[in-house]
């Protein structure tokens, strides 16, 4: 599981997979336009969409996590800007090959404010 502080980006064009940590890095920044130093993941796709690349930076250098389909195809959200961000649960869902145009995300309790205790019964800021 990642920390909610991780964002995942994924690249919505193909990516030429022959490049490395810095050309990928360059990628990051040009194509998705964040820093490829935030910690954030960076994922990319080749054009057959059956293989990616995650990149990260790990507070000492950069980590790539590389993965072929010996059968099938990566389904990637289509996107109109140069990329998507998507949550780990979501992630999780593409690499194993499940399409996210067809999953659909059930409702969820969001608290009122951002306070680790907000809105739970029985705390002290709950009490009237």
């Amino acid at each position: 599981m990642l920390p909610p502080s991780v964002r995942i980006f994924l690249a919505a064009g193909p990516a030429d997979l022959r490049r490395s940590f810095d050309g990928l890095a360059a990628m990051a920044r040009e194509v998705i336009r964040e820093d490829p130093l935030s910690g954030h993941l960076f994922v990319f796709s080749n054009r057959r969409r059956d293989r990616v690349k995650v990149l990260f930076w790990d507070r000492s250098g950069f980590v790539l996590w590389y993965k072929r389909l010996e059968k099938g195809v990566f389904r990637f959200p289509s996107a109109e800007a140069g990329s998507v961000e998507v949550e780990a649960a979501e992630l999780m869902l593409l690499l194993e090959g499940i399409e996210l145009a067809g999953s659909r995300r059930r409702e969820r309790w969001v608290p009122a404010c951002a306070g680790p205790h907000a809105g739970r019964p029985g705390r002290a800021d709950a009490a009237g």
